[in-house]
């Protein structure tokens, strides 16, 4: 299995790095606000990247239609893109998605998605870039 080279900054770096937004998302946990994320209506043919540290997240070919209000996925583009964190914050367990390469807060993950694996990553868009497939 291959591992990713981890990056390790301070808060005052990502700070200085980041837009407030994404910042606010990635850092500091937080949420965007349903249906209003960029990626969220977003089907163009490539790759969504971590906003932080640019490593690859998700395929388009794993993004999926829902009505949730963040974009959605079924799978991570690899096994080892993504890790997970038990979240408590909200007085319920849940599973957050981090990026396994510098850990910023992604989303979270729930088993009521589609076919093949069930999964839904409900993503923050602004934790994501994306990368046009070349034609």
């Amino acid at each position: 299995m291959v591992n990713r080279k981890k990056i390790i900054k301070t808060n005052e770096q990502w700070q200085i790095e980041l837009t407030p937004d994404v910042y606010y998302i990635c850092r500091l946990k937080g949420t965007e606000s349903p249906h209003s994320g960029k990626y969220c209506q977003h089907f163009e043919n490539g790759q969504y990247q971590c906003a932080c540290c640019h490593s690859p997240l998700f395929s388009s070919k794993a993004k999926y239609e829902t009505e949730c209000g963040w974009p959605s996925f079924y799978e991570p583009i690899t096994d080892i893109s993504v890790d997970y964190r038990r979240d408590t914050s909200l007085e319920i367990a849940r599973v957050e998605a981090i990026c396994s390469t510098c850990h910023a807060h992604l989303g979270h993950v729930f088993n009521d998605g589609p076919k093949p694996t069930g999964n839904r990553y409900c993503i923050n868009s602004l934790s994501l870039k994306f990368k046009a497939e070349e034609k």
